[in-house]
């Protein structure tokens, strides 16, 4: 594992997507908890909580599955921004995944946000990671 919180936390999830895992603990982080919340909003998670082992804070995601078939809702979730390389994109060139169906998530001043949201405050960032 690397010191990387949010790289752990994106490995671990679509780990468990792939094995159709029906939760998912990870580290409580600042920047865990808001990829959480946001994975939750746009549907691809259907429940996020916190809880608590000692003195450890742990995250627990329900992923979400549709059909009779449970196939996941979150297919693939691929970090871009690293720590040895950042990746950075104003408004104007925020990119889209697959034409829109997917989700960009963003690390800007106003916090962690998507990138629809960012194109519509007209504010860029790092960009964390993609959803789709």
């Amino acid at each position: 594992m690397s010191n990387d919180a949010l790289d752990n936390a994106i490995t671990v999830i679509h780990n468990a997507s792939l094995r159709k895992a029906k939760t998912v603990r990870i580290p409580a982080t600042k920047t865990t908890i808001s990829v959480g919340e946001i994975l939750v909003e746009e549907g691809y998670s259907e429940n996020l909580r916190e809880h608590r082992e000692g003195t450890t804070r742990l995250l627990v995601l329900t992923l979400g599955y549709a059909g009779r078939l449970k196939k996941p809702r979150m297919t693939r979730l691929v970090r871009v921004s690293k720590p040895g390389l950042r990746i950075y994109s104003n408004y104007k060139d925020i990119p889209t995944v697959l034409g829109g169906m997917g989700t960009v998530i963003l690390s800007t001043p106003d916090g962690i946000i998507t990138g629809r949201e960012a194109r519509q405050r007209g504010i860029g960032g790092e960009v964390l990671c993609y959803v789709w």
